[in-house]
């Protein structure tokens, strides 16, 4: 009897353990993101998810957790099991930055996850209300010369790559930039077209359409060539100033680590494959992100000559968050 219940036991148990990698291999894979719905982020992983249904021939599904500057979504990819069911779509600041500037972090960047896609650039510009009396980079530093108590900068966050930006900017026209945060591009443009902020740094995608409706004015952007959206607007470095030439952020796709070779090399195909495609190219360009579509190695080699250039500039600005 006892080794007929052993053997009944194992059975069962081979069974529940058979089900179970049944259902995992039919659980929808999961594109996360740290960003709310309506964003150029989560409208690329909506682009994204379309493609990859077709692909690979599964159910794919946009995750949206937003909060604590991305971080949630990060943990979350961190714990999930490595399976290739999981993938993080994520800005690279957190993974570049966040490690010089945040006192605590749940997550290793080299450790915890592996690179497997390059999707987009994220480029970014310097803008002002249009009824602002500056029409160029150069009329606003003469401007904030003068007028110093206007010298505020709207920023979305501190403790990224535009924030280090602006303070070297400061440092180079010898006037304190005070960085004022925002929630988010939206409420951000929404002072900048009030006047209630003078000046601001943020990604492109949250400031064309309003310039080119007239509502603000772009006065420079990020980087060190001119953008195809913007020819007759200068990058910051003609205007003299190259604190912003590496100012702009990507958009990458990230498993946790774990993730066996031949999964995350599948996955990264089909995203690479996704990104080639005219369809989900033309929407990135409407939103006014650059389509790359590089493989996971190219993503660890940027980050890493992007960490060289910025350690030198964070550890002198002595910034540190506590959040």
């Amino acid at each position: 009897m006892a080794s007929f219940l052993r053997t009944l036991f194992l059975g069962a148990s081979i069974t529940l353990i058979g089900a179970a990698a049944h259902a995992d291999s039919n659980a929808p894979i999961r594109l996360v993101i740290g960003f709310p719905p309506g964003g150029a982020l989560d409208n690329l992983a909506r682009s994204l998810a379309e493609d990859l249904r077709t692909t690979l021939k599964e159910p794919v599904l946009v995750e949206n957790r937003p909060g604590a500057s991305t971080r949630i979504s990060i943990e979350a990819v961190k714990a999930a099991r490595p399976d290739g069911r999981t993938i993080l779509l994520g800005a690279t600041p957190p993974f570049v930055l966040f490690p010089m500037t945040y006192a605590r972090l749940n997550y290793d960047v080299d450790k915890d996850f592996i690179p497997i896609a390059h999707l987009a650039n994220v480029p970014s510009v310097l803008s002002a209300g249009a009824g602002q009396p500056f029409k160029t980079l150069p009329e606003y530093v003469a401007w904030v010369r003068k007028n110093p108590t206007g010298a505020s900068v709207g920023l979305t966050n501190l403790g990224g790559a535009l924030h280090f930006s602006v303070l070297q900017l400061s440092k180079a026209i010898g006037v304190p930039l005070a960085p004022v945060t925002y929630k988010g591009g939206a409420p951000l443009a929404t002072d900048l077209i009030g006047g209630h902020v003078p000046f601001a740094a943020d990604a492109l995608a949250s400031q064309l359409e309003l310039h080119r409706a007239g509502k603000l004015r772009i006065l420079g952007v990020a980087g060190t060539r001119r953008l195809s959206w913007l020819p007759d607007v200068p990058t910051i470095k003609e205007s003299g100033y190259d604190a912003f030439d590496r100012a702009n952020a990507a958009y990458a796709a990230f498993v946790p680590a774990g993730t066996p070779k031949d999964v995350a090399a599948k996955l990264e195909a089909a995203l690479l494959a996704a990104m080639r495609n005219p369809q989900v190219r033309a929407q990135v360009d409407r939103m006014g992100l650059e389509a790359t579509g590089l493989p996971g190695a190219e993503v660890t080699r940027i980050m890493r000559e992007d960490r060289a250039y910025w350690r030198p500039i964070v550890k002198a600005s002595g910034f540190r968050s506590e959040d």
